[in-house]
This record gives structure tokens, sequence and C-alpha cells, in this order.
């Protein structure tokens, strides 16, 4: 077995809840559910179909401009995105429509569209995204391809730190959270893909290629 994160072997035993089991990479501090505990697709879209994401949802917008506020100001007008992993409400991806951005979507469940994969990108943003990843190296690996040098990548998760009770955690107890990131994973990420990175706010990290 090997860290979905940075693909180091070195991992212990982190946590076991129930019938649950949580490791932790001893390289980048990513810690992660074990195989066997992964819903499997259908679960997991369904878990997905729960979500009260409204494009038009005052409060939900107010959230993902934790997100959106940074990164825009680091774009210039007419910039060209990929909302990446949106979910069935791309809100995020209108709001950077209103502020004058090109967009496109992709999600595996319900905008399965892999024509990015073909094209380059001034931005890319996963908002509540990186922590549903099997593969997050793989999928890290995929948004570097599609991204123009100098280009920007807004990740918004949980972060987990030691202040916080694991098992309590209400992130953890999500059944489609995999994977969980800590400031030291943020920043073995930019190491390894070759990323510099800020942090602007508590649960935002942008990546600039």
């Amino acid at each position: 077995m090997q860290c979905p994160v940075c693909y180091e072997k070195s991992y212990c035993l982190y946590s076991q809840i129930n019938e649950l089991k949580y490791f932790q990479c001893q390289s980048c501090k990513a810690i992660y559910l074990d195989k066997n505990n992964h819903l499997d697709q259908q679960a997991e879209k369904l878990r997905y179909e729960l979500h009260n994401n409204e494009l038009n949802d005052p409060s939900y917008r107010k959230f993902l401009s934790q997100l959106h506020n940074p990164l825009i100001k680091k774009l210039s007008k007419n910039s060209i995105g990929l909302d990446y992993g949106c979910g069935p409400g791309p809100a995020l991806a209108e709001m950077f429509k209103e502020s004058y951005c090109c967009m496109d979507l992709y999600d595996p469940f319900f905008f399965p569209d892999e024509s990015y994969k073909n094209k380059k990108y001034d931005f890319v943003t996963c908002s509540e995204v990186a922590e549903h990843f099997f593969n997050p190296l793989e999928e890290f690996q995929k948004i570097d391809k599609i991204l123009k040098k100098g280009g920007w990548f807004g990740m918004m998760t949980n972060f987990y730190d030691d202040s916080i009770s694991f098992e309590d955690w209400y992130y953890r107890k999500d059944p489609t959270h995999v994977v969980f990131y800590s400031l030291e994973t943020v920043s073995a990420i930019a190491s390894m893909m070759t990323w510099s990175c800020e942090i602007p706010s508590q649960n935002v990290v942008l990546f600039q290629k």
C-alpha cells in the first residue's frame, strides 16, 4: 500500500473507527481511508445527489466566495477556467462567469465531458472536491497538464490538524471523504508538482504553476 497523495510507502494506522481504517503517510502527513472502505460508484453518486448546492443560494455563494474572492484577484478579465468536480450545481463556475471569466465544467458523475484534457486553462478550481479523490496525485497531475504556465489552481477543502478530534470531526463522517490534507500535505503537493502556493484563508490554497 502506498500514500495516494505522494506515493510514499511509509505509513501507519492512524485511527480505526468501527470497521473504518485510516492511515497516515509518514512523508506528506495525509490521512486516507482504507480502499476497502470506499463506497462503490452508485452509492457515491447517490450521496452527491443529496447535496443542496443551488446556484443562487446566498449562503452557498458566501461559502464559495472563500475561494472565488482571492482567486479572482489573480486573474485577468476573460481568463479561461475549469471547475473540476463541479457537482450537479456548478455555482462557483457561475460566480466566475459573473466576474467576466469563461468557464468549462467537468464532473465524473454530472458533467463527464473529458474534452477539457485537450485544452489549456488560465485557472482550475476544486471546491470541496479534493477530499473525494481516490487517487489525488493522479488528479493533480491531470490538472498540471491542462494549466498554462503561470496558471492558478485554487483548492478548497477542510485542512486537518492535531487540534481536531479526528473521530468526532464532521468532515471525516462523510462517507465520500476519503483523504484529508494538512498544511504539511499542501507543502508536499507544491513541492512534488513544482508549484508555488499561498494560503489566503483557513481552508483555501492557491497553487501557481
